[in-house]
């Protein structure tokens, strides 16, 4: 029996100029292959910067709203209003870490944003995916880096 499954092409974002530049490009390499377009924005329920006052800390609800709508406007600002229907956006629970890797094992290609000034700089996120992926990575970084 044969598979039929599109091939796909997915991409971390997190609202930064980075993340724009891989979401970019992974536009592009998703055009040429004909593979479909995973846009993934993960948020963790668990995560509260160290620094910030716990009177300050969004409900789950709440991340999951902010979460729902950076994505929204990542792909909004890469595609217009019209989003083709090859892209698809997602939005996934837990760690950024362990779920774009977990994801990974449904994906063709994993792309990924840096603005780490120095290429052998890289954050936890990328470290986590480089080493553990189901599928090659890609790191792209913004123009001027």
């Amino acid at each position: 029996m044969s598979s039929t499954r599109q091939s796909a092409v997915m991409v971390g974002v997190c609202g930064s100029r980075a993340s724009a530049a891989a979401l970019q490009w992974a536009a592009a390499e998703a055009r040429r292959r004909c593979a479909r377009l995973r846009v993934v924005r993960t948020w963790d329920r668990q995560f509260h910067a160290a620094y910030s006052p716990a009177a300050g800390w969004l409900t789950p609800d709440q991340q999951r709203g902010a979460a729902t709508a950076e994505l929204t406007a990542e792909v909004r600002t890469a595609f217009g209003a019209a989003v083709p229907d090859e892209v698809a956006p997602e939005l996934a629970e837990g760690s950024a870490g362990r779920t774009l890797v977990d994801l990974s094992a449904d994906a063709d290609l994993l792309v990924l944003g840096s603005g780490s000034p120095a290429a052998e700089s890289v954050g936890p996120v990328i470290r986590a995916c480089l080493s553990h992926a189901h599928c090659p990575v890609v790191v792209v970084r913004p123009a001027g880096q």
